[in-house]
């Protein structure tokens, strides 16, 4: 059933079905025509308050469980009010603070984002999902430092100012000053582009014989592009933090839904696939429940948004997956702020 426009409902209407919504979305639990008609803007008789909740209830937009004699907003019926009548709350000073924070940590981009994605679940109260950008970065310098015999630290340097370190074996009677050469060569072919382009105009150079290198430097050349090609293609695609948040009271009574998110989370490349819907967005994108076929089991929301590099091209996506009756007023612009945040941090 599509969801009606918001237009349509008679304002006393209106304002029931928002008590309703905000009222289970505040504590998961169903809304009565007694705790309505307690409100005392309404100023309707609990016979009135009925009809209206029996009215939205024939629409589709509330539903009635059996064992309570409540409404409790259907999905059909979140979506109405997240389209039509949601009033956003920007984030606090001190949610900005936290979010940028844990954007600008040092090191990695990869720890940024967990961090990030960390700290958003934090603030959320559910798991935070963040894409690892696809394009790879523009590299500075590579470094060949000796550890041992036969060991070295190859020590990457990105444009901006990003280091990694892994170590690399070495090839015994290693001549002194390979490490040397071989990580000049290295730098003055990096410089300036990603290591996919690096690699592929260094190996062509030796297979052409057009380098200056020796054996022992061909050799260690070679070493070292194959220890960081291999890393990146096992690089997480997907960085998920907060999956305990999701283990709220609530969780307790309806265990198979749960188990059924945990089970979904545990497959990244489903949930990537999925949060990849949110690429072309312009802006912020809400997924609730069966909505997506992913999530449709576990009756899980998803708040999703693209971020950008500084040419406005989207590089990965930031969001929170979290029961249906999440804040969404809250953490939609949440999630829109860790977008741009991102965007900074990439740019």
């Amino acid at each position: 059933m599509a969801s009606l426009p918001i237009t349509e409902l008679t304002t006393r209407a209106r304002d029931i079905f928002r008590l309703v919504v905000d009222g289970y979305l505040e504590s998961g639990q169903p809304v009565g025509s007694k705790t309505l008609a307690g409100n005392t803007a309404l100023n309707l008789s609990p016979a009135s308050i009925r009809s209206v909740l029996h009215e939205l209830e024939m629409l589709g937009l509330l539903a009635h469980p059996h064992t309570s004699a409540g409404r409790l907003p259907t999905e059909i019926g979140l979506r109405l009010f997240v389209d039509g009548m949601m009033q956003v709350a920007e984030p606090t000073l001190e949610e900005r603070a936290a979010i940028e924070r844990e954007v600008s940590h040092p090191g990695p981009i990869e720890v940024a984002l967990a961090a990030t994605s960390a700290i958003l679940s934090d603030l959320s109260a559910c798991a935070g999902v963040i894409m690892v950008p696809r394009r790879e970065p523009r590299l500075a310098q590579l470094n060949l430092v000796p550890l041992s015999p036969g060991r070295a630290l190859a020590v990457l340097v990105g444009e901006d100012g990003g280091v990694e370190n892994r170590v690399l074996d070495l090839p015994p009677g290693l001549r002194p000053g390979a490490l040397e050469e071989a990580g000049n060569y290295i730098s003055a072919h990096l410089a300036g582009r990603t290591l996919a382009d690096a690699a592929r105009a260094m190996l062509a150079d030796i297979a052409s014989g057009r380098s200056a290198l020796d054996a022992a430097s061909r050799n260690l050349v070679e070493r070292g592009l194959a220890v960081w090609s291999e890393d990146a293609l096992r690089r997480p695609i997907l960085i998920v933090r907060g999956q305990a948040n999701l283990l709220d009271e609530s969780a307790l009574l309806d265990l198979e839904r749960v188990r059924s998110l945990l089970d979904d989370l545990e497959n990244k490349q489903s949930v990537a696939e999925m949060l990849d819907l949110a690429r072309e967005a312009e802006a912020t994108r809400i997924f609730i429940g069966s909505e997506n076929r992913l999530f449709a089991l576990s009756g899980s929301s998803v708040i999703a948004s693209p971020y950008r590099d500084r040419e406005g091209r989207v590089v990965g996506v930031v969001g929170v997956i979290g029961p249906t009756r999440l804040n969404y007023a809250r953490v939609v612009p949440m999630v829109d702020f860790t977008a741009q945040s991102l965007g900074k941090l990439i740019g």
